[in-house]
């Protein structure tokens, strides 16, 4: 029988970390935490998060408005084109197209400024919520802490002691730096 080297080789250097020169191991603690969370429930999160919700809301306003207009102009193109020559028609047409194709793309760099802008929130968040995490882990002697993941991102933790969630630790210490 053959015994695999790799998990008995890990077992090995965790016990090596944990026991260092013959002196009384420090305590290894580890931590999780959901950043999803933290965004979302901690008073700066929450404040971003509605500012972008207003902005996505002022955005879709102003595209409705643009598509309403497109559809009256439409309906207007339909009431006048027995009234017009071939060639105005054609005109009309390729109006009708461009104004369509505008809209397309005003739409389109919507949607990537929007991807832009949630990116940056979320570079810019995650960097503030690593810092209230390693402070909080450092006051609490984590050792380690892993990002718990969500069901919209990818669920990394599937089981966790409510002891070692650190979640709201980290809000309140997000919360105290982020004002």
């Amino acid at each position: 029988m053959r015994i695999p080297l790799g998990p008995t080789l890990a077992i090995a250097a965790l016990l090596a970390m944990l026991s260092v020169s013959g002196q009384a191991a420090e305590p290894f603690k580890m931590g999780v935490v959901d950043p999803q969370s933290v965004m979302e429930k901690s008073k700066a999160g929450k404040r971003a998060l509605e500012g972008l919700k207003e902005y996505v809301s002022t955005r879709q306003k102003l595209l409705a408005r643009d598509e309403e207009d497109l559809r009256n102009y439409e309906k207007q193109l339909k009431e006048q084109m027995s009234k017009l020559s071939e060639s105005e028609k054609k005109d009309k047409e390729t109006q009708f197209r461009t104004k369509i194709q505008d809209f397309q793309k005003r739409a389109q760099e919507f949607n990537q400024e929007l991807q832009r802008k949630q990116k940056e929130l979320i570079d810019d968040y995650m960097k503030k919520i690593s810092v209230a995490t390693q402070t909080t882990a450092e006051k609490g002697g984590f050792s380690l802490v892993v990002d718990k993941g969500s069901e919209q991102t990818v669920k990394i933790v599937i089981y966790n002691k409510d002891t070692i969630d650190l979640t709201e630790q980290v809000i309140k210490e997000f919360d105290r730096t982020n004002k």
